[in-house]
């Protein structure tokens, strides 16, 4: 199922990812940002979505229970109509930029997958919603690049676009000191219209 077959966990989340084109707005706007400051861990475009619900470590054999499950979610739902927006902070460490659009719609889906997901025998932490899409982090000795950099994100406001697919997202990828790696374990469209 993964590079590490011999893993017998695999940490997982539930999220949506933008389309290329949204992510390539968003990369323009950060170019003065990734030049002037080089030593932040900048999240790979490649890697931008928004988590709607983290698993956490999971035993391999829990995640097969969550594909049907999760597909059937899926095929009831239309896409979710969305935009990446303003730019904010956790911490002075972890850089974001929000979610607009039909954040109603999105809550409403993040719920669904999280009964669901309870529903297949998954504890998940109580913890509220607040849409967002990671783009860096700070080192632990530098308190001042996530704010200043958030602070010139403030005023971005991205283009609108639909979340097409529903992804099973798997993050064990390249564990160690470099930069964490995600992909898919699956992804299914949003056919529905709901």
């Amino acid at each position: 199922m993964n590079e590490q077959s011999d893993a017998s966990t695999v940490r997982v989340f539930i999220a949506l990812a933008p389309p290329d084109d949204a992510k390539e707005e968003l990369e323009r706007e950060l170019r003065p940002a990734y030049e002037a400051y080089p030593r932040m861990r900048w999240n790979r475009v490649e890697d931008w979505h928004i988590t709607l619900a983290f698993l956490g470590e999971l035993p391999v054999g829990v995640v097969p229970l969550l594909r049907q499950p999760l597909a059937d979610l899926a095929a009831r739902h239309a896409p979710v109509a969305l935009a990446l927006r303003g730019g904010g902070h956790f911490d002075e460490r972890v850089l974001w930029t929000g979610i607009d659009g039909d954040l109603t719609g999105l809550h409403t889906l993040a719920a669904e997958i999280r009964g669901l997901v309870e529903e297949c025998g998954v504890a998940l932490e109580e913890r509220p919603l607040r849409p967002h899409l990671t783009l860096a982090r700070a080192r632990r000795d530098d308190p001042f690049s996530v704010p200043q950099v958030a602070t010139g994100l403030a005023a971005f406001t991205g283009r609108r676009w639909h979340a097409e697919r529903l992804h099973l997202v798997g993050s064990n990828y390249g564990r160690g000191p470099g930069p964490i790696r995600y992909r898919d374990i699956e992804a299914w469209p949003f056919t529905g219209t709901q």
